[in-house]
């Protein structure tokens, strides 16, 4: 089967909103990770001292077919095409270990 991992950064909070949104569209679950937002219109200060936004990345393991519609939901949920809501892409997987059950969806 040809997987496709659907990678999703928002600003701290909206990681479940994302997963609640892709697993409703379809895909079997994700990981939600934290990191810290580096780019220029991101820098803010208070008192003078530089703060990095927090971020959540979603990382989203979907069959390749269902992935655009994964996405849409993920867009949709998540606000993404308004300016500084977040960003998501899309990746060719080529190989996957030790996650056959959750791409099979005729599995439990």
């Amino acid at each position: 089967m040809n997987t496709s991992l659907i990678v999703t950064i928002v600003r701290k909070g909206w990681g479940s909103t994302v997963l609640e949104a892709s697993v409703e569209a379809g895909a079997r679950g994700g990981t939600v990770m934290g990191g810290r937002g580096a780019g220029i219109n991101e820098k803010e200060k208070i008192f003078g001292v530089s703060i990095e936004p927090e971020k959540e990345i979603v990382l989203t393991l979907v069959p390749e077919t269902r992935a655009d519609a994964i996405l849409e939901a993920i867009v949709q949920a998540a606000g993404l095409n308004e300016v500084g809501q977040g960003i998501a892409f899309v990746l060719p997987v080529d190989k996957v270990v030790g996650v056959a059950r959750f791409l099979d969806p005729s599995r439990p």
